[in-house]
């Protein structure tokens, strides 16, 4: 009898200390009693009533968790029809969409609350929501902006729209990273996407090389306009200079002439024959025909068909 008393004691003491509980310093722990939430402590050690009336659950609330959610290629081929992440954009094309998401647990004492009523729900729910943003963002724009732009653009769109999706499910956590680990046509197309981009590639060079080559010109053309706006700049002032330079110089024969005639009455005779004079000498210098014209003159004035020399043949 004493054995048997030592070991229901023993019994006794191995149960009583079920209600012992260390939490890490990383976690939170959450004590229902009989299925009612009664504490919430942190780390440390928790005593409370032994196992079948208080259950601890801890919840590693500074763990950043990973979930893979949307197209699965192991798993694609075991699908009955469309397989989950198989997208359809808005010009009827497929695409396969596989996101990741991080996310980490709320310290709050209603997240931790929720999370641990939802705990086996949480990767399921949050993998549909995600997908169904993905599939509304899809929806919207066509097969070429979606392999384009779907890697930088997704991820914001998710991270927007989870918050509002998940609101109502009372999760109890937090997405704090949405990025985009695969995003493609179907294997069954995928060739001939492969051809369409490599084709839209060389479009783009294309482009690209074509703006090149007008900038260039533009360049060039803007070199030439510069050049001669300088050389005709530079012809102008030119021009001036000389315009003025003349017109002084005509002011100054004139104030000359004016004070010659107030002396001879003849000066402007005198100045006429001044430049005939070095007319005539510049036209004898460079090989023309000068000559009086007294002898050809007749009762009729000047007869032009005797200077005229004949053509010849």
């Amino acid at each position: 009898m004493p054995r048997a008393h030592y070991l229901l004691l023993l019994a006794l003491a191995a149960y009583l200390l079920t209600g012992l509980a260390q939490v890490r310093p990383e976690e939170r722990a959450v004590v229902r009693r009989f299925g009612k939430v009664v504490a919430r402590p942190g780390p440390g050690l928790w005593v409370g009533l032994p196992w079948g009336v208080d259950r601890v659950d801890r919840v590693p609330v500074r763990t950043v968790r990973q979930l893979r959610a949307g197209f699965v290629p192991e798993t694609a081929a075991d699908a009955p029809d469309t397989p989950p992440g198989q997208l359809l954009t808005g010009d009827q094309n497929l695409v396969n969409v596989q996101l990741v998401l991080d996310y980490a647990i709320g310290e709050a004492d209603a997240d931790l609350d929720d999370f641990v009523m939802h705990r086996d729900q949480v990767d399921v729910a949050l993998a549909r929501e995600a997908e169904a943003a993905a599939a509304e963002w899809a929806a919207g724009r066509g097969v070429d902006e979606v392999l384009l732009t779907g890697n930088a653009a997704l991820p914001a769109w998710v991270m927007g729209r989870l918050p509002d999706r998940t609101a109502g499910l009372r999760l109890g956590v937090r997405v704090q990273r949405v990025s985009v680990a695969g995003l493609a046509p179907p294997d069954e197309v995928r060739a001939a996407f492969e051809q369409v981009t490599q084709a839209q590639t060389g479009i783009r060079t294309k482009e690209y090389q074509a703006r090149q080559e007008a900038d260039q010109r533009v360049r060039q053309a803007e070199a030439l306009r510069y050049k001669l706006e300088q050389e005709a700049e530079v012809f102008r002032d030119g021009q001036l200079r000389q315009a003025r330079a003349d017109a002084a110089d005509f002011l100054a024969q004139l104030a000359a002439f004016r004070e010659l005639k107030k002396t001879n009455p003849d000066a402007l005779a005198v100045m006429w024959w001044d430049e005939m004079s070095k007319t005539l000498l510049g036209m004898k210098a460079r090989g023309g025909r000068v000559e009086p014209l007294d002898a050809h003159l007749g009762k009729d004035g000047l007869d032009v068909t005797q200077i005229l020399s004949p053509k010849r043949r």
